[in-house]
């Protein structure tokens, strides 16, 4: 859910000596800031079908009869179990954005004293807490309130991921090189493999890979407080599996960096169209090794496995390739506002998606006006009317420059 997400709230102090730290960081290097439009549009993009765009091909079906909208919305659905749709990239489409914004801008703390590493390590600790607190609260929604026992409370959720994959990220970008960083994404995920695969655990056997039966449930059991989601065997977002998230967002960190290179040159192409180029195979072979490992260790969200890794780092690519290459390249920006007003604001409208009625306030504004549509219209026009009533209040937001990021 960059992600706007690679950006802390801060107090005025601690931000001013982030700011100056970070002058003496790269006090000798040009100071120019990168700003890519697209990772903003990208970001908006993967946040729409959250806020509600999903049901569009549901209406879209119902409005038309066209049997091939059920594709589509079959796309609009997590998968069961193994397997891989569209709507299961979200996720971790928001964690490698935040490895880009990472990457765009790294820094090396580990040569400072340590009197200029703290307001970078304060800045992270407490995003990583925020997050963590409003994944809390998320989880518990409009009018529910969060229980009073500690022991109910699921503390897992999709903003502590998030919030663990950027901090660990941050810890390696701030502390080792690209190459190291390279290595231990590879580490993570061989490693993480060889234990779902290999290692054994009381009542159970290895190499289970069923929602009853594997080694992420057995160490959430010991590791994970609270109660799990739906108090189900496994969290989707237990401990074990967000070890190989961290390897989303740093391949988003790989990404950050090889598009503020200013080295890459071609005979033919242009630095800007080589980037492109270089993504686009770099996301399909990631794609295709995915495919291929699939046959030993399947691709499951819940699981968050090695081969899940590749496939959602793969597409997580290609749609920032295609984006950088239409908004960044060929400056074709118009088009993406509608995405960018999203994107600059999307931790916000996500917690507002739980904690506020938005299907309440849409109906009170243009319930009238739908249920005077025609009966095949209604249910795409309730989607539209959704969608557009959370647009317009990000809309006020943008154009008051109010941009609400964690």
């Amino acid at each position: 859910m960059n992600a706007p997400v690679s950006h802390s709230t801060v107090s005025d102090t601690s931000r001013s000596d982030v700011q100056h730290s970070e002058t003496r960081i790269n006090s000798d290097k040009p100071k120019t800031k990168t700003r890519l439009t697209s990772l903003d549009a990208l970001r908006g993009f993967d946040m729409f079908w959250i806020l509600g765009g999903e049901g569009l091909f549901a209406g879209l079906l119902l409005l038309t009869g066209w049997s091939g909208w059920q594709w589509f919305d079959g796309q609009m659905h997590h998968s069961q179990w193994h397997g891989f749709t569209f709507y299961d990239v979200i996720f971790p489409l928001f964690i490698f954005l935040s490895g880009v914004a990472l990457g765009l801008s790294p820094k090396r703390l580990d040569k400072l004293p340590m009197s200029e590493r703290l307001p970078f390590y304060r800045h992270a600790i407490k995003r990583l807490g925020l997050l963590i607190l409003l994944g809390v609260l998320y989880n518990h929604g409009w009018g529910t309130g969060v229980p009073a026992d500690p022991e109910q409370i699921r503390y897992a959720s999709v903003l502590a991921r998030i919030g663990f994959a950027w901090f660990i990220g941050a810890m390696l970008v701030w502390h080792t090189s690209l190459r190291v960083q390279a290595a231990i994404a590879v580490i993570i995920l061989l490693a993480y493999g060889l234990l779902q695969l290999y290692v054994p655990y009381p009542n159970g056997l290895p190499g289970q890979f069923t929602q009853d039966n594997s080694i992420n449930a057995y160490v959430d059991s010991l590791l994970l407080p609270g109660i799990s989601y739906q108090d189900r065997p496994l969290d989707p977002e237990g401990v074990l599996s967000t070890l190989p998230s961290v390897v989303n967002g740093l391949v988003g960190v790989f990404v950050g960096q090889l598009l503020v290179n200013t080295n890459i040159s071609a005979c033919k192409l242009s630095s800007d169209w080589l980037k492109v180029l270089l993504l686009m195979i770099a996301g399909c072979l990631l794609i295709s090794l995915a495919w291929l490992v699939d046959f030993v260790i399947p691709i499951n969200k819940d699981l968050w496995t090695s081969s899940f890794v590749l496939v959602t780092s793969g597409w997580s690519i290609v749609f920032l390739a295609i984006f950088y290459a239409l908004i960044d390249v060929l400056k074709w920006q118009k088009w993406s506002l509608f995405f960018v007003v999203i994107g600059t604001n999307a931790i916000i409208i996500y917690l507002a998606s739980s904690l506020m009625n938005w299907q309440y306030f849409s109906q009170s504004l243009l319930g009238g006006v739908i249920t005077a549509l025609p009966q095949n219209w209604q249910q795409l026009m309730s989607v539209v009317s959704l969608l557009l009533v959370q647009w317009l209040v990000l809309l006020w937001l943008y154009r008051r420059k109010i941009f609400i990021r964690i």
